[in-house]
């Protein structure tokens, strides 16, 4: 009985980590269109560094600049609809063209559309999508599928260095 119940916790705990890695992964591959708005956007490279720090516990949204360059980095990747607001079918590609995306594709999905009907009064798309983007993050930690900082940091460098 022991050895059943010790098999659930390990599968359990591999899912989980599963889903931590899929999201590093999804966090990494969006993250690649962020140079491409920093312009775009006004970040500073003071702020574009920020977003290297999302998933850290004390990481503030109260940029707008943040904002504008995550939506930006959605409409680089054609995850919004005309209205600024998630399209589902593409947001749920984006994360099953990566590594074992089905795992969280779905869930993320609904975290995100959850954290928009939570915002959709907002009307200036950059501090909806930021409010937004704190709301999911949130969201990711609650349920245990935020990647820490340091395997955050761990792929920063590798891929650093790698280049």
């Amino acid at each position: 009985m022991q050895a059943v119940r010790a098999l659930v916790l390990l599968t359990v705990a591999g899912a989980l980590r599963a889903d931590v890695v899929v999201m590093k992964d999804v966090t990494l591959g969006f993250g690649q269109a962020l140079d491409k708005c920093r312009q775009e956007s006004d970040l500073t490279e003071e702020k574009m560094e920020e977003f290297f720090h999302f998933w850290r516990d004390d990481f503030k949204f109260e940029h707008r600049e943040l904002g504008c360059a995550i939506q930006c980095m959605s409409h680089f990747f054609n995850l919004l609809t005309d209205s600024s607001r998630m399209h589902h079918g593409n947001t749920e590609e984006f994360i099953l063209s990566f590594p074992n995306g089905e795992v969280l594709a779905r869930q993320m999905v609904e975290l995100i559309h959850t954290c928009e009907k939570q915002f959709d009064h907002e009307q200036d798309h950059c501090w909806r999508i930021l409010h937004v983007a704190e709301c999911f993050k949130s969201a990711c930690v609650a349920h245990g599928i935020a990647p820490s900082m340091e395997m955050m940091m761990t792929e920063f460098i590798m891929e650093s260095e790698a280049q």
